[in-house]
């Protein structure tokens, strides 16, 4: 079964001011769509290569599975990240357990902006939780794929792809960043957190 671009969960013009409608529209309708495009033919490049049993071409296809497929998920997680009455300090069990691994709320919150500003190029901060390790990690990724640890379930992402800002904020990515923080919902990173930790 085809993979699908999943509607926004709020209105284009939800985020303003700290996200703007245009910005919204292109990383919705058009780059998370070229994602979800890209995975759905690697995967039937996949079928025909099991079909023929052609696999020549794996090395790339694989590649480009991670690549799309990364960005399908992110992209998935980061709308329901945020939200038009989202914002300010976290709440809830991820508020204990923030407090628990990062110290604070603020200095969680300084660790993940600079993890996020100083991602080189494109890609993501992302906080996840480590089931085995029984703790929060921040880490970046490059693109959507490098960079990651194995067995973090991302719980709340930022993406730092220029498209996700470039119409508002120009090359300043550090403002992007810090009006990330009055947009997240933080409802959804403690459901995440939920279902991560059962």
């Amino acid at each position: 079964m085809a993979y699908t671009l999943p509607d926004l969960p709020y209105a284009y013009d939800a985020l303003e001011p700290h996200i703007d409608e245009q910005t919204m529209r292109l990383h919705h309708d058009i780059h998370h769509k070229g994602y979800v495009t890209g995975l759905n033919t690697t995967l039937e490049k996949m079928a025909k290569a099991r079909e023929s049993g052609d696999f020549a071409g794996m090395d790339a296809l694989s590649k480009d599975l991670a690549f799309h497929g990364s960005g399908h998920a992110l992209h998935t997680i980061f709308w329901e990240n945020m939200g038009p009455n989202g914002g300010g300090p976290a709440t809830g069990d991820i508020a204990a357990q923030i407090d628990k691994d990062f110290g604070s709320f603020d200095a969680f919150k300084a660790h993940f902006t600079a993890a996020s500003n100083q991602v080189k190029g494109s890609g993501w901060g992302i906080l996840g939780w480590h089931k085995e390790f029984g703790k929060l990690m921040i880490i970046q990724a490059q693109l959507h794929n490098d960079m990651t640890v194995h067995g973090i379930t991302p719980l709340l992402v930022l993406d730092v792809w220029e498209h996700a800002y470039y119409l508002k904020y120009q090359n300043k990515r550090p403002a992007y960043t810090d009006a990330f923080f009055n947009v997240i919902n933080w409802d959804d990173v403690n459901a995440r957190f939920k279902a991560a930790q059962a």
